[in-house]
């Protein structure tokens, strides 16, 4: 059920006198985001692994949000391509597909959407803790952590190893660098980010603070090292753009020397970003203070919430945010999805998906057993 963000919540008031929690999901945002959104007819999609949630953000009109929260098992990287979404869960990744026919009749909510993802497909990859997920010339890539390598998500295999970092020298499920991200160039794999440059198993931890790496892939070598825990390269507009998760900055990678531009410094662990025209997305985590992974890098100090920060590329100004009051506490991958203010989303997670027939030019809702007068 879409849930209406709090963007000025107040205290509820129980029958003690005493203040009320917010309800799950509650979150704030600056005025300018519904606004925005509807602008430039898009929603976003975000993965929390921590609350096994891929939530849908959109404008409900010019002044206020509404989110549609789905269970996935474990949701990590989003892909997002025309009219496709892929989501990597526990073990495996599902695809889902917008059929607009669906949309208008959902038996739960008609004439709310004008976009409806339900899952087509689902590859049954094993545990490989995968992390991103590109669409390119060859398909579905994956950035396999468990194994250390780059993937293409099959039918024939639980996947399909195409590449993997010049110092690993053995597939393993040992997750020796904790390979995470990659960024495409004209459909095909060009950069990847790394934790560390290490060969052994877990290797990467403990030195992941400051030993992260950038691989050019054509090269096959590193061309930048002592990262602070590099996540989520991208391409926009023919600049490599990274994220030190680390040290809560955005920075602008230049291939040719060997080196960056710190663009922006946030207060935050930075992880998950897209960009649409000038303006660009970066998700932002509250670190756990029992996690071994995070609880002693510096920024935990910053990261004080979760959410989302809008900036404004040609100043590298923050514009807006939308801060998470409840329930979210990391984020994974942010994801933009274009040609709809109000997308529907079903998981795999309740057999109501089954319900959803589509084929070429034509979509329908089927009628449950047990509804079916004729019976």
């Amino acid at each position: 059920m879409d849930q209406p963000p709090n963007q000025n919540p107040q205290p509820n008031q129980s029958g003690t006198g005493q203040p009320q929690p917010p309800p799950p999901f509650s979150c704030t945002y600056s005025p300018n985001i519904p606004e925005l959104l509807q602008q430039m007819n898009v929603s976003l999609a975000i993965s929390t692994y921590q609350a096994g949630k891929v939530i849908l953000i959109s404008p409900k009109n010019r002044d206020e949000l509404v989110q549609l929260p789905r269970n996935f098992a474990k949701p990590m990287g989003i892909a997002v391509k025309k009219n496709k979404m892929a989501v990597a869960e526990l073990d495996e990744v599902v695809i889902l597909t917008n059929a607009p026919g669906l949309a208008k009749d959902y038996p739960r909510q008609p004439g709310i959407y004008d976009a409806f993802y339900t899952p087509r497909a689902a590859y049954f990859t094993g545990v490989l803790d995968l992390h991103d997920l590109e669409w390119g010339k060859k398909g579905l890539y994956a950035v396999n952590t468990q194994f250390s390598c780059l993937s293409l998500i099959t039918e024939d295999y639980n996947f399909e190893p195409i590449w993997k970092p010049p110092f690993i020298s053995e597939l393993k499920p040992e997750d020796r660098c904790h390979l995470n991200g990659v960024a495409l160039k004209d459909g095909k794999p060009r950069y990847t980010t790394a934790l560390s440059a290490t060969d052994s198993s877990q290797g990467w931890r403990e030195n992941k603070a400051t030993g992260g790496v950038l691989i050019d892939i054509d090269l096959n070598e590193i061309i930048l090292e002592g990262l602070p825990m590099p996540h989520s390269p991208r391409i926009y507009n023919e600049q490599l753009l990274l994220l030190l998760s680390g040290t809560g900055e955005l920075v602008r990678v230049n291939p040719k020397t060997r080196k960056y531009d710190i663009l922006k410094s946030l207060n935050g662990f930075v992880r998950g970003m897209d960009c649409y025209g000038d303006y660009l997305f970066i998700g932002l985590s509250k670190l756990r203070t029992t996690s071994k992974a995070f609880q002693d890098l510096p920024i935990s100090q910053k990261s004080v919430f979760a959410g989302i920060m809008v900036l404004y590329l040609p100043s590298v100004s923050i514009v807006g945010y939308i801060k998470y009051e409840t329930s979210v506490d990391e984020i994974y991958d942010v994801r933009i999805i274009q040609g709809t203010v109000r997308p529907g989303l079903l998981s795999t997670m309740k057999p109501e998906y089954k319900m959803a027939i589509t084929l070429p030019g034509f979509d329908y809702w089927a009628v449950p057993e047990n509804k079916n007068p004729a019976k």
